[in-house]
């Protein structure tokens, strides 16, 4: 079969196995995928997005996973399929569908020196939840349609409760051109390769401790607030939890687990992904934890944890209606926030409310400043962050394929550094809709996480040219040049200064003014 043949009869089989995103990078090798999927887009089959950099297209179908939305990525040979390694390991980590298409040159090619060729089977090591290559000819019948089905769902995780990247490798011969247009159509007819679903599990009955707390990580979603309600428990939510709401949910609950109330805990219930703060991780190496999960792999990083797979029906005998109003009345006498740390929680507040733009936040410092003096409002924030393997890069890309995802405006809000590493992002390919995006940067020039770790009793010389490393970009500057407009703030005078500004006053300010389109806020804040 011909090129042309193979790459439409994959697009076919993508979207009437439910893929609607697809993210190409442009090339040669992969041309015949990019003039399927610009028909299929143009036929109003898919949404179609054009990004200039692999890397970052990585992790804007990262994003695109994140919400419920499995994209396809599709990249040309060489070290184009390489780029979107940290995007793949990041999807492996947290468990994030996404479909890597990679075009690849004819087998006979290889290990001959031939022009942007590498061996890309088993390019992205363990990471794959599937994959397969397909060689330069494959019949494009029933065959190839079960083939995309099987990397289809492996992504979604669909039998085997283990969602992840998968990677498709295809090689294509010449000609790499059609010879005649395609029409593609909605009424074609679907692949007879088709997925039957698993009957709904029944409910575990799930007993727990009278002094139980709740710790809810990264993606735990709405059951760690229901959970910790019913049965009176304190609950321990980070910001990207989608649970950190509510009466039961705590500000500062990393300072209350190195005091007196820690000692009373007999019970752990954890949902998601805890990764932020030290004094957590104690308390799940610790007896008595119970981890609630639908994947097939779930923290527990000291090998101690009972896991349930959910759902479950909590059994609740008895209660301690001291238990939470203790842990709370400890709470409200938290610590005083730095500069930054009020700017977060300002930032919070505004974004856990009804009509607010998703939020998604940088890793390092950042996210740790929400952690800390995020109070819980009513509702949860909408907020998200790479926290499989909590890298700094690819963040603004992330948050990409999240407002592609839910069609609302997204803030990002990360560090100097942070910012850096994904700042070509910002650079969009001619033509390509606009994403509503305000970029937060954090300026204090450096790696501000080092400051608060063991490193900082390092000499200072030390400290700052292999940790703290600050750099010189201007960020106003950079923004002018890939036409993104940008404001600055300047809240870089101490808190103890009578003169300073208040910083939540000056950031509700910022937090008022609504945003189209990418836009970029650059907050000085005191060097650490």
């Amino acid at each position: 079969m011909s090129s042309t043949d193979v790459a439409r009869r994959i697009v076919s089989a993508l979207v009437a196995h439910g893929v609607t995103d697809v993210i190409v990078c442009p090339g040669s090798r992969d041309a015949p995928l990019s003039y399927a999927l610009a028909a299929a887009d143009e036929a109003g089959m898919l949404h179609l997005t054009v990004r200039l950099d692999e890397r970052s297209a990585g992790f804007v179908a990262l994003g695109l996973g994140k919400v419920g939305r499995p994209a396809a990525v599709v990249t040309t040979s060489g070290t184009a399929v390489a780029n979107l390694h940290p995007a793949v390991a990041e999807a492996d980590a947290a468990g994030v569908p996404m479909i890597v298409i990679s075009a690849d040159r004819p087998a006979q090619m290889w290990y001959t020196g031939a022009n942007q060729t590498t061996v890309q089977t088993g390019i992205f090591g363990p990471a794959p939840r599937w994959q397969l290559s397909v060689p330069a000819g494959f019949p494009a019948d029933d065959r190839l349609d079960a083939v995309v089905l099987r990397a289809v769902s492996a992504a979604r995780g669909t039998l085997t409760d283990d969602p992840g990247p998968v990677h498709l490798n295809v090689s294509f011969d010449d000609p790499l051109v059609p010879d005649s247009p395609w029409q593609p159509t909605h009424d074609a007819e679907l692949p007879r390769a088709v997925l039957e679903l698993p009957p709904l599990r029944s409910a575990v009955p799930l007993t727990m401790p009278v002094h139980t707390v709740v710790v809810a990580g990264d993606g735990a979603g709405p059951l760690a607030r229901e959970l910790a309600e019913e049965g009176g428990w304190p609950l321990l939510a980070e910001p990207t939890s989608q649970a950190r709401c509510g009466d039961n949910a705590l500000t500062d609950y990393q300072t209350l687990l190195t005091g007196p109330l820690a000692s009373e805990v007999e019970g752990v219930l954890v949902l998601g992904h805890p990764t932020l703060s030290r004094p957590v991780s104690r308390l799940l190496a610790g007896p008595g934890v119970t981890v609630l999960t639908d994947r097939a792999r779930w923290t527990d990083v000291a090998g101690v944890a009972r896991a349930v797979h959910l759902p479950v029906q909590l059994d609740v005998p008895e209660r301690d209606e001291t238990w939470v109003e203790r842990w709370e009345r400890a709470d409200r006498e938290g610590v005083s926030p730095s500069i930054k740390q009020s700017v977060c929680a300002t930032i919070w507040q505004a974004s856990a409310q009804e009509s607010a733009p998703a939020l998604v936040i940088g890793a390092s410092d950042v996210i740790r400043s929400f952690d800390r003096h995020a109070a819980p409002a009513a509702i949860p924030a909408q907020a998200y962050a790479n926290r499989g393997l909590a890298g700094i890069d690819g963040t603004m890309s992330t948050a990409m394929g999240i407002a592609m995802g839910t069609g609302r405006p997204v803030r990002v809000v990360l560090g100097d550094l942070t910012f850096a590493h994904d700042a070509m992002a910002l650079l969009q390919a001619a033509g390509q809709e606009p994403l509503d995006i305000q970029v937060i940067v954090l300026d204090d020039h450096g790696g501000a996480i080092f400051a608060g770790l063991e490193h900082a009793r390092a000499p200072r010389p030390m400290l700052q040219r292999f940790f703290l490393t600050p750099q010189n970009l201007d960020v106003t500057a950079f923004a002018q040049a890939v036409g993104v407009p940008c404001t600055t703030v300047d809240l870089t005078s101490t808190s103890s200064d009578s003169l300073a500004p208040d910083p939540c006053m000056v950031m509700d300010d910022v937090l008022g003014r609504s945003f189209r389109g990418t836009s970029l806020v650059e907050v000085h804040l005191p060097t650490v």
